[in-house]
C-alpha cells in the first residue's frame, strides 16, 4: 500500500486501510504500525535501533547517515550530547526577539498575492538556524533548494542534483570549520571544532552533524509553518478563533504537528528477537512507524481527523518522535512555529488561498512546494 503513495497524494486513506489490518501488520516485506501506543513503545525500546544489529547502515547512505540521527548508542549518545547545549530551552527562548524581528521583516515585504512557502515559511527558519550555527548570510541563498534535494534522499532517492547539493554543503562547512579553528566564536560550529580538537568526535562526524542540524533545523519547520497556515485557512472557524485569541499559538502549533506533521514515517530495526502483540519480530526485521497515522489514532484522540485547536494535548503526538531520538530541535521548531503563525494572524488577518498548492515529491517529509495566497 505504501508504494502507492507519492508526494502529491493525501496519504491518510492509505493509512486507514493499513490501520484496518490491525495495530501491527506485515506489509511489503516489513512490519508496519499505525498505533500510537505501539509506535511510542518501539521508539523507546532499546531492543530496536536505526541500524542493523551488526552496526551497518540499512540502505543507501544519505547526507546524515553518520550523524546521531542515524546512529545507535553509544555513538548516538556521544554525538548528541555535543550538540545538545546549543538547543537548550533557555538559550532557544533567548532567540524569540530575533525570530519575531525576522518574521515581521519578511511580512513587510509581501504585498497582494505571494507564495507563502517561498516568501515566508522557508526563509524564516533558514535565517534562524543559520544564525544559530554561525553561517554568514552570504552563504544561505541556496539552502532552500539544498534542503529539498537532501530531504528527497530520505525517501531512498539519490540524484546527481542531490549529490551536488551535499558536496556544496560539505564544502561550506569545511571552510567554516577551518575559519573557526583560527577564530572561534560563540556558535555551534565553534563548539564542535573544540570537541574535535579534544578528540571527542572526528571531522566527518562533525560534518554529518552540522549537515543534520542545518537541514533538520529548517526543513521540518518550513513545513510546520506551511501546513499550519493551510490548516487554519481550510478551517475558517478555527482561523477566526485564533485571530481573536492569538495567545493560543502554542496550541495551534501542537495541533498542526498532530494533524499535519512534517515527518510522516520512520523505521526501527530489531536488534534481537522481539515479541509484540503476539507477533514474532526477528533480528534486523524493520518496523515502519507511520507517525502521521499514529497521530490520528482513534484510540488516543477523539475525532482524530478533525483539526481542533482546543484539543486536549495528552498524550503528546509523535511528530518529534520519542525516546532517545526525540527531536533535538523541538524547542526551536515550536518557538518558530508559534512566532510565525501569530505574526500571520496579526499582520495578515484577511489572508486567503489564491490558487492551487503543489506538494513536494517526498513521502517521508510531507509539505508544500508552493502555496499561493493573497493578503486581501
Amino acid at each position: 500500500m505504501l508504494e502507492q503513495l507519492n508526494g502529491h497524494d493525501d496519504p491518510h486513506p492509505v493509512y486507514e486501510r493499513i490501520r484496518a489490518r490491525g495495530p501491527l501488520t506485515r506489509l511489503g516485506g516489513q512490519w508496519v504500525t499505525t498505533s500510537h501506543a505501539l509506535a511510542n513503545t518501539i521508539l523507546r525500546d532499546r531492543r530496536f535501533g536505526v541500524r542493523f544489529a551488526d552496526g551497518t547502515y540499512p540502505g543507501t547512505p544519505n547526507p546524515v547517515s553518520e550523524s546521531f540521527l542515524e546512529l545507535d548508542p553509544p555513538d548516538h549518545t556521544r554525538l548528541r550530547r555535543l550538540a545538545t547545549p546549543a538547543f537548550g530551552p533557555r538559550r532557544i527562548d533567548g532567540y524569540r526577539p530575533r525570530v519575531e524581528k525576522i518574521a515581521d521583516a519578511l511580512l513587510d515585504r509581501v504585498d497582494g498575492e505571494f507564495d507563502l512557502m517561498t516568501d515566508f515559511a522557508t526563509p524564516l527558519p533558514i535565517a534562524v538556524i543559520s544564525e544559530l550555527l554561525g553561517i554568514p548570510d552570504a552563504d544561505t541563498g541556496d539552502f532552500a533548494n539544498y534542503g529539498r534535494l537532501v530531504a528527497e534522499s530520505f525517501d531512498g532517492r539519490t540524484t546527481d542534483a542531490a549529490n551536488r547539493a551535499i558536496d556544496r554543503i560539505s564544502a561550506l562547512f569545511e571552510r567554516l570549520i577551518a575559519e573557526r579553528r583560527a577564530n572561534p566564536g560563540d556558535d555551534v560550529i565553534s563548539s564542535l571544532v573544540a570537541a574535535e580538537q579534544d578528540r571527542k568526535l572526528t571531522v566527518p562526524e562533525a560534518l554529518s552533524t552540522l549537515t543534520l542540524l542545518l537541514i533538520a533545523g529548517f526543513e521540518t519547520t518550513v513545513n510546520l509553518i506551511g501546513n499550519g497556515v493551510r490548516a487554519l485557512l481550510d478551517h475558517p472557524a478555527q482561523w477566526a478563533f485564533f485571530k481573536a485569541h492569538d495567545g493560543i499559538a502554542p496550541d495551534v502549533v501542537e495541533e498542526t504537528l498532530r494533524w499535519a506533521p512534517p515527518v510522516h514515517l520512520t523505521t526501527r530495526l530489531a536488534h534481537e528477537p522481539v515479541s509484540l502483540l503476539g507477533r514474532d519480530i526477528g533480528v534486523d526485521d524493520g518496523v515502519c512507524l507511520l507517525l502521521a497515522a499514529a497521530n490520528r489514532d482513534p484510540e488516543v484522540y477523539p475525532e482524530p481527523e478533525r483539526f481542533d485547536l482546543m484539543r486536549v494535548r495528552k498524550p503528546e503526538h509523535l511528530a518529534f518522535s520519542s525516546g532517545i531520538h526525540y527531536c533535538l530541535g523541538a524547542t526551536l521548531a515550536r518557538l518558530e512555529g508559534e512566532v510565525a503563525l501569530r505574526a500571520v494572524a496579526r499582520r495578515l488577518p484577511d489572508l486567503r488561498q489564491a490558487g492551487p498548492v503543489t506538494y513536494r515529491e517526498s513521502v517521508v517529509i510531507r509539505g508544500m512546494a508552493s502555496f499561493p495566497v493573497s493578503r486581501s
